[in-house]
């Protein structure tokens, strides 16, 4: 049985940007890196609350350690967008505009939650949501 989602994991070219941007601009938690047998960090890991992460690998890091080709990998494949829930969401907006991070003006969507976008270094889209009374996740049945 799934529990949750325990993390989402991205390849990146610009760690320390990735790094910056989740922890100064989204406010994660910096969990604990990933480290190379030099002692190098290639890997980060940021708490997104419940025991549920955001991983990022430098790309060459990973493949050097690992090996293997990155050919699969391609901006706009599969992967669409990661979405954080998150409570207060005008004024958590208002927070990341003070921090430097462009973010929409939130909005409500279809499944009536309240919706804010932005987006990492790397153009990776990021939903902010909030969940409203009315919102579809929370109705049962």
């Amino acid at each position: 049985m799934i529990r949750q989602l325990a993390h989402v994991s991205l390849f990146t070219d610009q760690l320390e940007e990735m790094r910056r941007f989740y922890v100064e601009g989204l406010g994660l938690r910096f969990a604990f890196p990933m480290k190379s047998s030099d002692g190098e960090d290639f890997g980060l890991y940021f708490d997104a609350g419940n025991s549920s992460f955001v991983e990022i690998f430098d790309r060459k890091g990973a493949q050097a350690i690992w090996g293997g080709d990155d050919s699969r990998i391609e901006r706009g494949t599969a992967f669409r967008h990661l979405c954080f829930e998150v409570t207060g969401l005008d004024a958590f907006c208002a927070r990341l505009r003070a921090r430097g991070v462009q973010v929409s003006e939130p909005s409500l969507g279809m499944d009536r939650a309240r919706q804010a976008w932005t987006a990492d270094p790397d153009g990776n889209p990021v939903e902010l949501m909030e969940y409203t009374s009315d919102s579809a996740q929370l109705r049962r049945g």
